[in-house]
């Protein structure tokens, strides 16, 4: 195995940073009673203490231990595909920077999961009574990372073939201009 370049060290040290803001963020919070609750920006923003034996955005959490351990199975399997390919493949900066905040955040709820059964939620936004599902950094990560990656799919697309001229198909017809 080749020994990682400056730029891929930049992109471990990026994962590296978000799993430990966000195991160092979950602690703070999972020492706080389980009904913290305090506003940062009144009728935008609270940070809450929430445990989340579910998946994203509170999906499944009254399921069975199996589907969990189905969950971490999975989890697991997809995070070793990113950082297979995260480590092999040739990536603009951009996906490559995507893909070390994705993994970062896999790893940080996986071990949640791993080690507590759970993950541990903290940020709300709301407007009235409507709110966004608690959330936490790695979840953050993720997203972001995800947006960046779908943006490289769209930015870097290929240009389509501009379309032949039609003198060009119809190579020594007389021209046509017009009726």
């Amino acid at each position: 195995m080749p020994w990682p370049r400056n730029a891929d060290l930049r992109r471990i040290a990026v994962g590296v940073g978000v799993f430990l803001a966000d195991q160092l963020t979950k602690g703070v919070i999972d020492k706080l009673p389980a009904n913290f609750d305090l506003p940062v920006i009144p009728g935008l923003f609270r940070i809450v203490h929430a445990e989340n034996p579910g998946v994203a955005f509170g999906l499944f959490q009254s399921s069975s231990p199996t589907f969990r351990d189905g969950l971490i199975a999975v989890s697991s399997l997809a995070l070793l595909a990113v950082l297979s390919m995260l480590w092999r493949s040739k990536q603009s900066p951009r996906a490559g920077y995507a893909m070390a905040l994705i993994v970062g955040g896999a790893c940080g709820n996986l071990f949640d999961r791993v080690l507590h059964g759970q993950v541990v939620d903290f940020l709300l936004f709301y407007a009235g009574r409507h709110s966004w599902p608690v959330f936490n950094l790695a979840d953050s990560a993720i997203v972001i990372g995800a947006g960046l990656l779908v943006w490289e799919i769209i930015r870097d697309r290929p240009a389509e073939p501009a379309a032949a001229p039609a003198a060009a198909k119809t190579a020594g017809a007389p021209a046509d201009f017009g009726s």
